[in-house]
Formats: structure tokens, C-alpha cells, sequence
């Protein structure tokens, strides 16, 4: 797990192609521009989600995992809390989705504080809870990245 400001992108860029294509594509993005949809990056090898919402209270928070890919999560507008635990403490409550990449879970994990202009680069090894608010109300605009490793 990763955590820095945008403006240290480049810090990360050597660790993979693909992870330096999803940082290289958020680093300019305008938040008051940007559509909450999917733009293909490189295909299915690199592509972003962007989403708008509501964080939820901790309680309401899932943890997850993936195999497949690495998140690059950058908040665009507001902040929010995140759980991060590694995958050595997560524990599965359901069957792995391999179509979508996912599995839900618990974990004990340290909770993350991200704000505005941040990102959080969660690996395979990550387990991950994203999505809970940091007590503040407001809708958060954020991006997510996949990135195939």
C-alpha cells in the first residue's frame, strides 16, 4: 500500500508500465470536467472508473481484494476514510468473483485518512475497505484505477 500526494506520481512511475499509465492519466484531470464513467486507459489492462457519492458510516464498510489488478484510488473532490489491512489478515465471507476481480471480507485493519488530491495504490496483497466518511458531510468524486500487474 501506497499512500502520497498527485504531485509525487512520478515517485512510483519505475515500479510498473502499467501502474505508470494510470498515474500518468489522473495526474492532470480536472475534476469539474471530468464524467463519472469508464475511460479505457490501455484497454483492460489499464482503465478508470469514476465515481461520485455519499461516503458511508464504517459500519456499513466491506473490506476487499483483488488478484488481478491494482487499484490506483485518487480523490478528486472531498475525502474519506479507508481500512487497509494485509491479506494475511483478511478473511473471505463469500466465493472469489473472477470476473469481476473481487472478494468481499473482514479484516483488522488500520484506517486510512485521504484527502483531496491524494492517491492510495492498493496491490493484490492489499485488502482494502474505501468508501467510509471521515465524518464530514458532502459527496466525494474520486477515481479509480485499474491497473493490471
Amino acid at each position: 500500500m501506497i499512500i502520497d500526494k498527485i504531485e509525487n506520481a512520478h515517485l512510483y512511475y519505475s515500479i510498473n508500465p502499467n501502474l505508470k499509465k494510470g498515474l500518468i492519466a489522473i495526474a492532470d484531470i480536472n475534476p469539474d470536467l471530468i464524467e463519472t464513467k469508464r475511460y479505457d486507459i490501455d484497454g483492460d489492462k489499464v482503465y478508470a472508473l469514476v465515481q461520485e457519492y455519499e461516503p458511508k458510516n464504517i459500519n456499513d464498510g466491506k473490506y476487499e481484494a483483488h488478484r488481478k489488478y491494482t487499484d490506483i484510488q485518487f480523490m478528486l473532490k472531498g475525502s474519506e476514510l479507508m481500512g487497509w489491512a494485509n491479506l494475511s489478515q483478511f478473511t473471505p465471507n463469500c466465493d472469489f468473483d473472477v470476473e469481476n476481480d473481487f472478494i468481499k471480507g473482514t479484516a483488522n485493519g488500520s484506517i486510512l485518512s485521504v484527502p483531496e488530491g491524494y492517491f492510495v495504490i492498493f496491490t493484490p496483497e492489499d485488502a482494502h475497505m474505501p468508501c467510509i466518511s471521515n465524518g464530514t458531510k458532502g459527496t466525494v468524486k474520486k477515481v479509480v484505477v485499474k491497473v493490471e500487474l
